[in-house]
């Protein structure tokens, strides 16, 4: 009994020098975690102050892109309202009547379906000049309309003063905006567009040059209303200023000084 207590204690004494290295290394691992801590602290402190000074250069970049080569503003018609007209030629016009020519004078038919819309094409966006604008509902109808009616009918009066002219001129300078913006922020746009006046792999370019088809046009159109509206979340714009097709004034909003996380 005597030898077993003594090789009992014995391995007691190696367990406890044992179990005191091991404390040793974990007060070591605990320091150096520690450090490794304070200094991920430090890092990402530093990654964060680097990403604003950055947010801030791609912000200060893009202000400049949109004030000096894409400056794009509001442009308004002088047009009145038919229910404003109405009621002061019958003063006996109810109310409820005013109300509803106020209300068609809101809504829009656009591509076989009534949209509505407030402006209903009093407000028009400007993009690069005055003289280059982009109806605000989203109505680009007028495009493919002289496209379709060109096939049947050839002259100088085709050409002259042609809205189609300003809408694709609009829509072009729009796709090279975005694709501009979408270098600046790093962001990958989700459908590809093309906007200059070559000739790729997948084909022409959009918009530029050639007359293109109805449905081509609006599937070009809405593939650059899906990039505006991507760029717009990935830089946390309002949603409730969004409309899917406000072009231009969707590209406002995202450029606009007011956009408190433009350059994230």
């Amino acid at each position: 009994d005597t030898e077993g207590l003594l090789r009992i204690k014995e391995e007691n004494q190696k367990h406890y020098r044992r179990a005191q290295r091991h404390q040793e290394k974990k007060e070591k691992i605990q320091k150096h975690n520690r450090k490794l801590g304070d200094l991920v602290e430090k890092k990402s402190y530093d990654l964060k102050t680097q990403y604003e000074h950055l947010a801030n250069l791609r912000r200060a970049h893009i202000l400049e892109l949109t004030s000096v080569i894409f400056p794009m503003e509001e442009v308004k018609t002088s047009m009145r309202d038919p229910a404003d007209v109405s009621s002061e030629s019958d003063n006996a016009m109810t109310s409820s009547t005013v109300s509803k020519l106020a209300e068609a004078r809101r809504t829009t038919y656009l591509s076989g379906r009534w949209v509505c819309d407030d402006h209903n094409g009093d407000t028009s966006i400007s993009i690069t000049g005055p003289w280059i604008i982009l109806p605000n509902n989203g109505d680009y109808s007028a495009y493919y309309n002289w496209v379709e009616e060109k096939k049947t009918t050839q002259g100088p009066d085709m050409e002259h003063n042609n809205p189609a002219h300003t809408i694709s001129a609009a829509l072009c300078y729009a796709t090279q905006l975005v694709n501009t913006l979408s270098l600046i922020l790093d962001v990958n746009l989700p459908k590809k567009l093309c906007n200059r006046q070559v000739k790729t792999q997948q084909g022409n370019h959009e918009f530029c040059g050639e007359n293109l088809s109805r449905h081509r046009f609006t599937r070009a159109v809405k593939k650059l209303n899906a990039n505006i509206l991507h760029l717009c979340f990935s830089q946390h714009v309002n949603l409730d200023l969004l409309h899917p097709l406000h072009t231009l004034r969707n590209l406002m909003y995202l450029v606009s000084p007011d956009t408190e996380n433009l350059g994230r």
